[in-house]
This record gives C-alpha cells, structure tokens and sequence, in this order.
C-alpha cells in the first residue's frame, strides 16, 4: 500500500470534512466526528483531520488506485470548498 497526503489551509476545515463523509457516506462506509474522518472507499481508504487551520487528507490504497482517489477527493472538495477554490498539492510516500 502507498500513501499520499495533501493539505488545504482554511478556517472551514470541520466543514468541508464533514461534508465529504457525509457525501460518500451515501455509497461507501464512513466515519467520523468534526475533528477525524474515515471514507473506505473499494478502491482504498482516506483519513482526514481538520484543525482550525487547515484540513489534512491522508489516502492510501494500491499505487495504481492513486491518482483515482487523488482526483475523487479533489474533485468532490473542490465543488464544497468552490468559494476559496482549493488546490490540493499531494505527496506520495512509499
């Protein structure tokens, strides 16, 4: 399993988290609280964490499956998070 890790500094960090795990809550097993966040997607899983500055997005999941959860993520938080028009920068570690 490789992971990839990508912060977006905002001030809306609880929000946007529970917005996504409630989101793919719909489809896909979810947990979470205003500070942590679990999505178990089939193709991988993603951790997230908010603070008061910033949301932290941790994926990890098969190399090839990478880039499909890097772009669903972004995807999906750039659509909650339109008004400060977030870019997420990801870091793959082995």
């Amino acid at each position: 399993m490789t992971q990839t890790t990508a912060r977006f500094e905002t001030e809306h960090a609880s929000r946007y988290l529970q917005q996504l795990c409630k989101h793919f809550g719909h489809k896909v097993p979810t947990e979470f609280t205003t500070q942590t966040g679990h999505i178990a997607f089939p193709f991988g899983q993603c951790e997230l964490s908010a603070t008061d500055t910033g949301l932290t997005l941790r994926a990890s999941g098969a190399t090839s499956k990478l880039n499909k959860l890097e772009r669903i993520l972004g995807d999906h938080l750039a659509r909650f998070a339109f008004r400060e028009a977030p870019t997420l920068v990801w870091q793959r570690a082995v």
